[in-house]
Formats: C-alpha cells, structure tokens, sequence
C-alpha cells in the first residue's frame, strides 16, 4: 500500500450544516461556502474536477463504514437503514466512502475481486474473500465465508462462540480491506484506498473489536499509524456481555485484558466487549444529541455511564440520525404508486396527496374510510424498549376515542398475540399488521395522521 501520510490540520468547528443546500443559487452558494474555512485542504493532482460543485467537507477522507448489515443486502432494524443512507450523505459530502460487511448469501451486481487474505481468528487460521460492488458513488465490500451463508436467514444467529467469531473476522477483514481491494477512484483507475487520511467508522456492539484490533495488531506495531476508528452508539442496550473467559479467545495481549472487564451492575462481572471498542476509539457518536446525553445517566447507560462520563464532549457527541430521502421523501416514494396512493410534495401543496395516501391505507386495510378521524400509526419492533406494551395496556381507554389505530412489527410473542387480541376485539378501528412490510412501513408513514413513538429510551426508529 501506498505509505502512510499524516491527516491534514481540521479546521475549527463549524455550524452544523443544513439538512438540505442547494449550491447552484447564490443563497445556497453562500450557505455552502460558509461550512469551509478560507484555506481549503489541496487535493493531490489529477483528484479534483474543477467543474464539479465546491466540495462541502473541509476536509476530503477515505471512510470506511463497518457494519453487520446494510440495507437492502441485510436489514433488521434502523442499523441496516443508516449503514446504507449515512456513507451516500459522507460521498455527497466530498468524501470517499467505502461500506464493509458480510456477504451472507449471494447480492446481485457484486464481483469476486479473486483476493483471499488469510487471518487468524480466535485461532483459527481462516480465509476470507472479498466481494465488490460500486454503486451510487459507495464502495461496498462483502466479507465472504462459510460462516456469514450459515446465518443467511437470521444474521444474529447462533451460540456466543460462533457470532464473536464472525464479528471478530469482520473486524479483522475490514481494517484490511483498505489494503487489498482495489476500487475505482476519481481518475476511473482500480487502486485500493491505501493508509492515509483514513477513518475506520465500527456500528454497534457487533463491530466493536475494530478499535481493538487496530490498536493491538496494527498501531502497536507501526502500520496504519494515522489511521482513526469512530465508535457510533446505535443502542446502549446490547453490549456483547460475556464471561470473562472469553477474552482468551480473541488472540489479543494479556494488558489489554482490563479494557474489556466490566463489574456490570447489571450483571455482574463480565466480558464487556462494546466497553473496550468506547476506550480505544479516538470518537465516540450517539445516533442523537438526547441520546448522547441519556447513555451517560445511570439508567440509560446499562453499566457504562461512568465510563462515558469520563469521556465529556470532546469523545462523545450526538450527532441525529437522518433519512435517505431519495427512499422516504413522498414525492420520490416509489410504493405509492399503486393500490389508490399518490406520491405528494412534502411542503402545504401535499396535503391532497397525503389524504390521498390515508383512504388507501384505510381502504387497503378494511377500516372505514373517513377524512375526519385521527389516523395513527406504529411501526417498530415488539420489545420492552420499543414500549409497545404501552399501547396494548391503554386499549380500552384509547379505543373508546373517535380514533383509528394500525400498528405493524414483530418480536415478542406475548406482544405478537396481544396486538391480535386487539385488533380482535376492536375490528372497526384497529388493524395490527403482525411481522414486517417494507412496503406497509412507507404507506403507514405516508398516510397517518399521527405516529405513536412510546419508546422507554432512545434510539425511537428512523420514524422520529
């Protein structure tokens, strides 16, 4: 690989950017202007097409976003949503971006590069391929093993052993990554991303061992020693707790032991393995500002508040999850095209169109149709901390109001039963959709009056 350079000075913080710029009018020539210092970081020759619009990022960095799913290839929750839609706003952003994960079963449109890279994992020797897709302006990277087609139908599957060691390879195999995979870069030339400038962005509890190995197998031993990992916070709630036994397992140094041994008030003493990816990650993101705040309480941060304290603003910061609105914007929403839905502006000209898309979803699912009725919605997984029990043990007051209700998630089965019962008992205003609609979850948001988020603590969904 191409040697290492140090990353360039970052200028001071600015103000967040807005949601939305447009560059090509003088106000939004200005707005973006403004989100750069005067001395804007040269590229190297040959790397900038001068009529290409101004870059917005004060500093252009090879970002590499390591999760365990991606929508569309993999998706079980709101992670899948972010791991797709965040690199597309970084590459907007004037970054290149490159996401890792595992290749479960076969995706349409990714290659074999031919490159196989043997690791040691959890001492096993082990051989991993990679997989390349570009797309949309994103480098994707599928982490290929037997391991990975074994879980296809359920990625979270299996014994402690066997998900520590396909988190473990994907940590090992995307740190990497950067090294082996060659991907097309701004001159249409294959060339891997190579050491510089480079930060490493691990998702959750899943990918947390990646601050660790970097530190331990590689910047302990002088390779990638500019390289940068940030830990995004997800939910606090699952940690990858374990007994402590299972460090020996890892292959790590002994000193680093301490790192992952927590006292858990919740559980006693244990393996704590999102505990030592907080300590070795250079940032540390909550997927909110609330949120940020919320994880360092007591009781949201599930045994790690102290340690997130110790941390201040200058290692943790919240920073709100967005939408890919290229998929959940009304007007570009391709599963309102049919069954009576319209797709509407998202301004006071879509009103029609939104009414529109509420007697659909009412007709569609039998309830009567009529304007004049709040219209309600939920979408989000059946769990304690979703807090859809909150909903189901308030049924007989809320469905005594002039109000419609449709609710759609799996999970719990006590929760899948009790939204049957309800709709059970109150035909004319309920509908509980018992599992998962991508299409039902835009119409729902498309057509409601109102959506219900009862979470007991963040994240809340994508929905809020």
């Amino acid at each position: 690989p191409p040697p290492a350079t140090a990353p360039a000075h970052a200028p001071p913080p600015v103000a967040p950017a807005p949601t939305f710029v447009d560059v090509s009018t003088p106000e939004g020539a200005d707005v973006a202007a403004s989100l750069v210092e005067p001395e804007v970081v040269e590229l190297p020759d040959g790397t900038f097409d001068p009529a290409e619009p101004e870059l917005l990022c004060a500093e252009k960095l090879n970002v590499v976003v390591v999760a365990s799913e991606c929508a569309p290839f993999a998706k079980t929750g709101g992670l899948g949503d972010v791991a797709k839609a965040l690199p597309k706003a970084l590459q907007r952003r004037g970054h290149r971006v490159m996401v890792v994960m595992p290749r479960y079963e076969n995706y349409e449109g990714a290659f074999d590069t031919s490159v196989r890279v043997r690791f040691n994992i959890m001492g096993e020797d082990t051989e991993v391929g990679y997989f390349h897709m570009h797309r949309d302006g994103i480098d994707t990277v599928f982490i290929d093993h037997p391991a990975y087609h074994a879980v296809a139908g359920d990625i979270y599957a299996g014994d402690r052993r066997a998900a520590n060691f396909r988190n473990a390879m994907l940590c090992q195999a995307a740190i990497e990554a950067v090294w082996h995979v060659p991907c097309e870069d701004l001159n249409g030339k294959a060339n891997p991303y190579g050491d510089s400038d480079l930060v490493y962005m691990a998702n959750d509890w899943h990918t947390s061992l990646l601050p660790v190995y970097l530190q331990a197998f590689y910047q302990d031993h002088g390779k990638l020693p500019y390289a940068r990992s940030v830990f995004v916070i997800h939910n606090m709630a699952f940690q990858g707790r374990g007994p402590l036994d299972e460090f020996n397992q890892l292959g790590i140094p002994d000193h680093y032991r301490e790192h992952f041994f927590l006292d858990d008030p919740f559980g006693g003493e244990c393996m704590n393995c999102m505990q030592a990816g907080l300590r070795l990650a250079t940032k540390v993101i909550a997927v909110s500002a609330g949120y940020a705040w919320e994880i360092t309480t007591d009781m949201g941060g599930w045994g790690l508040a102290p340690l997130l304290r110790e941390f201040g603003d200058a290692k943790l910061t919240g920073v709100a999850n967005g939408i890919d609105l290229d998929e959940w914007s009304p007007e570009k929403d391709t599963f309102l095209d049919t069954d009576g839905y319209v797709r509407y502006q998202p301004d006071p000209s879509g009103f029609d169109g939104k009414l529109e898309c509420k007697r659909a979803l009412q007709k569609q699912l039998g309830l009567p149709v009529r304007d004049d009725v709040p219209l309600l919605g939920f979408i989000g997984r059946l769990d304690h901390q979703k807090g859809v029990d909150l909903i189901t043990d308030a049924a007989g007051w809320l469905m005594g109001q002039d109000v419609q209700l449709i609710m759609l998630g799996s999970g719990r089965a006590d929760l899948e039963e009790s939204l049957r019962g309800m709709e059970n008992d109150h035909r004319d205003k309920c509908r509980c959709w018992v599992g998962f609609s991508v299409e039902m979850a835009h119409r729902i948001t498309a057509g409601c009056d109102i959506l219900l988020m009862p979470s007991r603590f963040e994240p809340c969904g994508l929905n809020q």
